[in-house]
């Protein structure tokens, strides 16, 4: 039975639910959803008078909220009303959430949740555990989301990765910006953060091909770091890699270049298929695992040099050229310098990025010039003292705030030192002199 009760003095019309209304002798049970017509209905108590002259007396009424918990009763939003409905609520009442737990609700898809990605832009934080995700494919259906921790434990698509890395790879690839994935904390991805969906930015000019040489900046700061594992996130699934050295005739041993002949793709010294296929290094994981065998390295991020090869909407090839040392297990720096040439060919990747998908490293011993101009960075301004070489963090920074400021190197490097190499003081000083018209113009000539 459903009856409207209307409160006399009171601007309130509410229709009790019906699946807890009953009649018990004189008294009459029923719930409502709505706390603001309970305390309007407690406030009619005793003032209402029935069909006999009694005062109507309004009290206990119940919340339906209250009622669920008390009865232990949950609503799960593996239905496709229950989750559009809190799709709503949250768009009408708090579209600026960060982070939402839908933990232990049985979801199996995420369809509904699509909407998420323009009624909540801002949420950073998304927990999914405890559900019955069955595919990663499902978290293509959010990858608008700018997520920077994720939780997906205790789902069936957890299990279905061969390795940690792989799991790791499959959400950056839609989700670029994850730092935090089921509590454990990730390394920094690296930033080929290029902020078109499915297209890669027009790549004309210099200060494209400045924020190329920025990101492989990055690249080399990871590569020289001792550990390249971190470096799976920037290659393709299906990716490949092949390593070359000059021809030459001389005994391999004698060479410099010895460690890396033994693994070169040279076509003019191998007539052998089976062998050039072998030393064709495939897929990511053995990409990165033949990388981490190479020799230690250090990279002169100064000296690097990028050249736009081949541009479409769906593919970009560049080549980083320059050179490095290798460095010895006591972390001293071998005495030759060599010179390297790579040929990069990257696709977008997720929402927000590139990867890699092939790799062509050419290694040879470097000119005699490019010994001489090897790992010296330029002089703050023109002086007859020495010039102090850059480690390769400052190295990085230098490049990272000549980029930014659009000051030259040169002024870039004084700046930084006269603020001890704090990039962020160092980038107000920079804002606040230019602002005050004190820069002078030969600071940007590049």
């Amino acid at each position: 039975m459903e009856s409207v009760f209307v409160c006399m003095n009171v601007d309130y019309v509410f229709l009790p639910l019906s699946a807890q209304y009953h009649v018990d002798h004189n008294r009459v049970h029923f719930y409502v959803d709505d706390s603001s017509v309970v305390s309007a209905l407690q406030k009619c108590s005793h003032k209402i008078t029935d069909t006999d002259g009694y005062k109507v007396c309004l009290c206990n009424i119940g919340n339906l909220t209250i009622y669920l918990v008390s009865q232990n009763i949950q609503v799960v939003l593996n239905r496709k009303t229950n989750m559009e409905a809190v799709i709503k609520i949250i768009e009408q009442n708090i579209p600026e959430l960060t982070c939402l737990n839908l933990s232990n609700n049985r979801i199996h898809k995420l369809d509904e949740l699509a909407e998420l990605v323009t009624k909540v832009p801002n949420l950073k934080t998304l927990n999914l555990s405890h559900n019955e995700l069955k595919s990663d494919r499902e978290l293509d259906k959010l990858k608008g989301l700018k997520l920077v921790e994720l939780w997906l434990t205790k789902n069936p698509l957890c299990d279905l990765f061969k390795d940690h890395a792989s799991y790791i790879s499959a959400v950056r690839q839609r989700f670029p910006r994850i730092l935090k994935l089921d509590g454990d904390d990730l390394p920094p991805p690296i930033g080929f953060d290029v902020e078109t969906p499915t297209t890669i930015p027009p790549c004309k000019g210099q200060t494209q091909k400045d924020l190329l040489k920025l990101l492989y900046c990055r690249y080399y700061s990871i590569y020289d770091s001792g550990d390249r594992q971190p470096l799976l996130d920037a290659y393709h699934d299906g990716a490949s890699l092949s390593l070359t050295t000059p021809y030459s005739t001389q005994n391999p041993s004698r060479s410099s270049l010895g460690e890396y002949h033994k693994d070169s793709r040279n076509l003019k010294r191998l007539k052998d298929s089976t062998i050039r296929f072998r030393l064709l290094k495939h897929t990511r994981l053995n990409v990165v695992a033949f990388l981490n065998e190479l020799p230690k390295t250090q990279h002169d991020i100064a000296s690097l040099n990028v050249d736009v090869n081949t541009y479409t909407n769906t593919l970009l090839s560049f080549t980083v050229s320059g050179v490095f040392k290798e460095v010895a297990v006591d972390g001293k720096s071998r005495e030759s310098t060599m010179a390297f040439s790579r040929v990069f060919i990257t696709v977008p990747a997720g929402s927000t990025g590139l990867c890699i998908v092939n790799d062509q490293l050419f290694i040879r011993m470097a000119t005699t010039e490019e010994i001489r101009r090897a790992f010296v960075a330029p002089a703050p301004t023109p002086s007859s003292s020495p010039v102090p070489t850059l480690t390769a963090p400052q190295q990085e920074m230098l490049t990272a705030f000549s980029l930014k400021s659009g000051m030259n190197l040169e002024w870039s490097q004084k700046c930084l030192q006269d603020n001890e190499w704090d990039f962020n003081r160092a980038a107000q000083i920079f804002t606040q002199l230019k602002t005050e018209g004190k820069i002078p113009d030969v600071a940007f000539i590049k």
